[in-house]
């Protein structure tokens, strides 16, 4: 006999996946309860999308779905939300609720479990994440979420002023949709941007810029970016981007630069905003970005900066040896990062290097005999002791020529040879 909860096939979901969050779901179903697939992955799947998690909604009180299965993480129980482990996959199963208060713009003070599908999908943001799915393939859809996809419209659910009192990330969010999809904004939800913008203060830099990274690695940033700054929400942030304007050519190229390449995509858009490489070391440690993310971005803008102010060199060899010092005073990823984003740049016509010159300075970067100081084939104390003197900065001024000259190739990278421009240096020197 058939199984009368066989699962509706997935298209756009992991097969295991799909198949072990349809177990939670029958499972709860074949214990009296209800429960649908929720939010994300349905829409995803409607709208042909890749569904990265599947979340489930249910009318089981969280203790119940925890006394259900083997295996469960109470990670928001009070909340109503508990993750169930299912051979290798983990689903966020969370029970039928309402909320409010919501006194920061963020959390509820108040959360009710409530016995209709229907109530819950009343608290949620937009209408298109306000959708639920049977096991059976039925549709939970009492917004219209659908129809709004199809329109290509992000919608607020009931009153946008509320929904986004009750979470100010929430207007970023509908700009990150809105961009990310190629959606429009409905003007009711837009209006409730304009009115609630001011509380976006509330709201904790690192899951703005969670949002923002999303927009950056989506297929349109500069209309993601253009919206913020409409919005106005810019400058409503804990740490308020220091926006007066952008070169629209330098934000297009970001669209030609690998999403998975952020730290070179968030360079081009405070290259295009005007911002300094000392400016950017300061904004983005306020916007909670790591130490390594930072030091990426900021070597990167500050090699483009150390470029344009170098006089132009005339012979090619004289342009070597310039690139072969930008490359060692800023680092070889920095100046990989340089030419893919000089690349996008020259296509969008913002580019301050020609190609031939983008070109060449690539050839020159793949032939550099040695990187960094660690390469050097002589180390400080051994120069020291062969030398017969004291420390100081003379002896950091020396192993950086003696880099420069062993990366370019005018010297060999082995002890004798840099020992014996070591002395030939400091002879020069004491003679000077």
């Amino acid at each position: 006999m058939a199984d009368k909860y066989n699962s509706i096939r997935w298209r756009n979901a992991d097969p295991d996946m799909a198949e072990r969050s349809a177990d939670v779901i029958r499972t709860l179903l074949r214990h009296g309860h209800e429960a649908y697939w929720v939010g994300g992955c349905v829409r995803d799947e409607y709208m042909g999308r890749r569904v990265s998690d599947m979340d489930i909604t249910t009318s089981a009180l969280p203790e119940v779905t925890c006394s259900v299965f083997p295996k469960v993480i109470p990670t928001g129980i009070k909340h109503g939300t508990v993750t169930v482990l299912m051979e290798g996959q983990s689903f966020e199963v969370t029970t039928y609720r309402v909320e409010s208060g919501y006194e920061d713009h963020r959390h509820p003070t108040e959360v009710a479990f409530v016995g209709e599908v229907k109530e819950d999908l009343r608290r949620r943001d937009f209408t298109m994440n306000a959708m639920a799915r049977g096991i059976d393939g039925s549709w939970v859809d009492p917004f219209g979420g659908r129809e709004d996809i199809d329109r290509k419209v992000i919608r607020c659910v009931g009153d946008a002023r509320l929904r986004f009192r009750e979470d100010a990330l929430r207007m970023v969010r509908c700009i990150r949709f809105a961009s990310v999809f190629g959606f429009s904004i409905a003007l009711r939800t837009w209006r409730g941007i304009l009115s609630e913008r001011d509380t976006l203060g509330w709201i904790a830099m690192e899951r703005i810029r969670s949002e923002f990274e999303k927009i950056l690695a989506g297929p349109s940033p500069l209309r993601g970016l253009e919206m913020f700054v409409r919005s106005g929400l810019h400058s409503r942030m804990k740490a308020p981007f220091p926006y007066t304007t952008h070169d629209r050519k330098t934000i297009e190229a970001m669209e030609r630069i690998e999403p998975d390449h952020a730290m070179i995509r968030w360079s081009l858009l405070l290259l295009a905003c005007g911002i300094t490489a000392q400016e950017a070391e300061e904004l983005l440690r306020s916007w909670t970005f790591s130490n390594k993310q930072r030091e990426s971005i900021v070597k990167l803008l500050s090699l483009h900066e150390s470029y344009l102010q170098q006089p132009n060199a005339g012979d090619a060899e004289s342009s070597r040896l310039k690139w072969i010092g930008l490359v060692l005073a800023h680092g070889v990823e920095a100046a990989q990062g340089w030419l893919e984003m000089q690349t996008a740049l020259h296509h969008t016509g913002a580019s301050s290097a020609p190609l031939t010159f983008i070109r060449q300075f690539d050839v020159w970067l793949q032939d550099l005999r040695i990187r960094s100081l660690k390469d050097l084939a002589i180390t400080g104390s051994e120069l020291l002791e062969t030398l017969g003197r004291r420390g100081g900065p003379w002896l950091g001024e020396l192993l950086g020529l003696l880099l420069g000259k062993a990366a370019a190739g005018l010297i060999n990278n082995d002890k004798e040879s840099l020992i014996e421009e070591a002395k030939r240096v400091v002879i020069h020197n004491e003679g000077s």
